[in-house]
């Protein structure tokens, strides 16, 4: 018996060390814009929600015109120009395999655009592992918690059978909005004294240390 049949990770922060490549991507774009700079942790702050939304957060006075031009820049710093790309965490891959081979479903709900998302998971070779995810561009962005609903729905699971994996707020409050479980994991953007102020299950340093977690984890009744 296994305490959740489903397992639901956030992609940024939680599975892959991607936070300087974007952070790098999105100082890029401002400057080509010539818009008023942000710093690293102002962006860092932003990882994990829609690329609409997240650059809003940056520019809350700007105009939808600015917007639509950094966004722009954005896509085709992360998409085209930027080739170094990111690693996955350490013991990341390990972990997702052990995972699937005990049983678990797993999935991906991330604030990335489709297009990102796949290119990655073309990338990684992860693709296999996750038959359901679910993007920012194609739902409502988090802490929204629609592609959870989405993927409950094609899951024929419920918010008692899943838990939310991730490194930021948005995550832990997009599954807090539906009554699911989430477990934090510090490795990514935002400090774990942040995450735990959204009452997650638990919390560990990284993915490679869930399969041992989960193990410890009473199955509910």
């Amino acid at each position: 018996m296994k305490p959740y049949s489903l397992l639901i990770f956030d992609w940024d922060g939680t599975l892959m060390d991607s936070a300087a490549h974007i952070t790098t991507c999105m100082r890029n774009a401002i400057a080509i814009v010539n818009a008023e700079p942000r710093t690293d942790s102002e962006i860092r702050n932003i990882i994990g929600l829609g690329l609409d939304e997240a650059v809003w957060h940056l520019y809350p006075q700007g105009t939808p015109a600015l917007i639509r031009r950094i966004v722009g820049e954005y896509r085709q710093e992360f998409l085209v120009r930027t080739k170094h790309g990111s690693e996955l965490f350490n013991g990341t891959r390990e972990a997702l395999h052990a995972l699937a081979a005990q049983g678990y479903m797993l999935a991906v709900a991330t604030g990335k655009s489709r297009r990102g998302l796949d290119k990655v998971l073309d990338e990684t070779g992860l693709a296999a592992l996750f038959p359901i995810t679910r993007c920012a561009d194609e739902t409502r962005s988090k802490p929204h918690p629609q592609m959870l609903e989405e993927i409950l729905t094609d899951y024929d699971a419920a918010p008692h059978d899943a838990l939310m994996i991730g490194d930021s707020e948005y995550d832990l409050l997009m599954a807090q909005a539906i009554g699911m479980d989430s477990l934090a994991v510090s490795c990514g953007v935002h400090e774990l004294e942040r995450l735990l102020q959204h009452q997650p299950r638990g919390h560990v340093d990284t993915v490679a240390q869930i399969p041992n977690w989960l193990a410890k984890q009473k199955v509910k009744q």
